[in-house]
């Protein structure tokens, strides 16, 4: 702890509270009870709840519930209401950031006791963000809308959602006003029934698409902890990274992003394939396909673990060309079936290739190709756009030799683990980077090894502030108030609270010093360099390769000595 006028003062203020019966329930409480943190949290998710009413996106039909309810008004309409709300929100949400540190501290150690206090802290803390008005993010509205395309008889990877009336209004971003769908047939066909089941009634459609995400969230709650216990990480600890960090939280429940329904597919597949299951893996990854098609990337690695010993491949040519074959074959038969059936053909093929396209490509690749381009057309009079079209087919092309390079190794090591590898080399190919991408990223590590130092800090950093400037960037403000003065004041107050938060908060800066070398934690192999990352061994137990083995009826596994029992920082 830093020993500073700000931290004694944080510290004498948290006795003072902690003293007073109405504040005790909140700050006081021994430093290692979590059940304190959990209520935190929840007050942080009601801050951002009510906040959302005011600077959320709402869709200003004349069917909507929400649009101009009296309640609802004197926050959304006068410039006093819409700045209180903007204020909460971003307090809430650095609050739920801070809740989310401290809870790593608190839970006394990432035994098996604490996946129950983060699971319970997911639902204490999620149940209020799904009465929230969208925030983060308005994509919802954009799937609502693509859904009323197909239900229309029109296809969706070719027209816009501009291509029926009233479009604007019902909240979908003017990006994808003329831009083809970026999703699978599934999710479609999912959407289309939303809407049919909704009456085009926003509300209703926003908690449909939520009981989407929560399916997912309850997919990966259940199976995170497995297959971390699988491969010698630590259940607790993958979920307080994976779930519990309120950059999902925000994204799969007020956001209600389709990504969560994605993931969770994605993890059981996993898990099915780690019960030598082919064919359930094979449909849940494909399933995962067809809700977002970057899901392609990890299927080959996902059904090497139907193999012997799949976390120590070494060569064996034959059997992983039999599990691709039989996993592509279904796979493609599956998806080709699925877009005829919806009569869309294999339209969604290329406009997954061109996902992203309506929005400015902001990410490396695309101001790679965007900078050559404008250079291209100064000294050669190119094209500028043909120029940067060409740069972008380039990056796609490395990353599918990467991937190849990856896949066709003669040791390959956990294919968990690589396909984590295989997702970011996708995402650093791609011309846009959206926050949530790296929600897809974290589970295939944190199941593997449980991660210390500068690797934790950034992670965590990166959370923190994609959270910041995602949420400060989507306030939703009507035009008469200035929205830049909004915005100011929401991002003042967040930075404020972050700047604590790093340098004066008496238990959270620690968790964030820099000068612990990254490490990783295997039971396998305990604490070792991540320079081990792909290499450390990660042993499947072998009743886990047993049809019909049941493991819930085997006792945990025993850790090492040198298990992280307590959490980094906690005193």
């Amino acid at each position: 702890m830093r020993d500073t006028l700000i931290s004694r003062a944080a510290l004498r203020t948290r006795d003072v509270l902690g003293s007073f019966p109405g504040t005790a329930w909140l700050i006081g409480g021994e430093e290692a009870a979590a059940s304190h943190t959990l209520r935190q949290g929840l007050l942080a998710s009601l801050m951002i709840m009510v906040g959302s009413w005011g600077v959320g996106w709402l869709a200003m039909t004349p069917s909507s519930v929400l649009a101009v309810h009296p309640l609802l008004l004197p926050l959304r309409t006068t410039t006093a209401g819409v700045i209180t709300c903007a204020v909460l929100l971003s307090l809430g949400a650095m609050l739920l950031v801070r809740s989310w540190l401290r809870l790593s501290q608190r839970v006394g150690g990432w035994h098996e006791g604490a996946t129950s206090t983060i699971r319970r802290a997911v639902l204490m803390w999620g149940a209020p963000l799904l009465f929230t008005v969208p925030i983060f993010s308005r994509d919802v509205y954009s799937y609502l809308a693509q859904g009323r395309v197909l239900h229309a008889g029109l296809n969706p990877y070719e027209s816009g959602v501009s291509e029926l009336p009233g479009w604007f209004m019902e909240g979908a971003d003017g990006l994808w006003a003329e831009s083809p769908s970026p999703y699978g047939p599934l999710f479609l066909l999912v959407a289309q029934l939303i809407w049919f089941l909704s009456g085009g009634v926003p509300e209703v459609s926003v908690m449909l698409f939520r009981l989407l995400s929560v399916a997912g969230v309850a997919m990966m709650l259940l199976v995170v902890p497995r297959l971390a216990r699988a491969f010698g990480s630590q259940p607790a600890w993958a979920l307080w990274l994976c779930v519990l960090n309120p950059l999902s939280l925000l994204v799969f429940l007020p956001a209600a992003h389709n990504d969560a329904l994605m993931i969770g597919l994605l993890l059981l597949g996993m898990w099915c394939a780690l019960r030598r299951r082919r064919l359930g893996a094979v449909l849940l990854i494909t399933a995962a396909v067809a809700v977002k098609p970057i899901a392609i990337t990890v299927l080959p690695f996902a059904v090497l673990l139907t193999l012997k010993n799949p976390t120590r491949i070494v060569g064996d040519y034959r059997a992983r060309l039999r599990e691709w074959a039989f996993a592509g074959l279904l796979s493609a038969g599956l998806l080709v079936g699925a877009g005829m059936l919806l009569g869309v053909g294999l339209g969604w093929i290329t406009a997954a290739l061109g996902a992203g396209s309506a929005i400015a490509p902001v990410a490396p690749v695309g101001l790679l190709g965007t900078g050559l381009g404008l250079v291209a057309a100064v000294a050669w009079g190119a094209d500028p756009q043909q120029t940067a079209s060409w740069i972008y087919t380039g990056a796609r092309v490395v990353s599918a030799a990467v991937l190849a390079w990856i896949l066709l190794r003669r040791r390959l090591g956990n294919p968990v683990l690589w396909a984590g590898v295989g997702l970011i080399v996708v995402v650093l190919s791609s011309t846009v980077v959206q926050p949530w991408y790296l929600l897809w990223i974290l589970p295939l590590f944190a199941v593997v090894h449980v991660h210390r130092g500068r690797a934790l800090v950034l992670v965590s950093l990166l959370i923190t502030v994609l959270v910041l400037i995602s949420l400060v960037g989507q306030l939703s403000v009507a035009q008469w108030i200035d929205t830049t003065v909004v915005q100011t004041v929401a991002a003042g107050v967040a930075t404020v609270y972050l700047v604590y938060l790093l340098v004066f908060d008496p238990n959270t800066t620690e968790l964030f010093d820099m000068r612990r070398p990254s490490q990783i934690w295997n039971a396998a192999v305990g604490w070792t360099g991540l320079g081990q990352l792909t290499r450390s061994p990660a042993p499947v137990p072998a009743e886990l390769r047993l049809e019909g083995s049941e493991r819930s009826s085997r006792p945990d596994l025993p850790a090492p000595a040198d298990a992280p029992d307590r959490p980094e920082g906690a005193r």
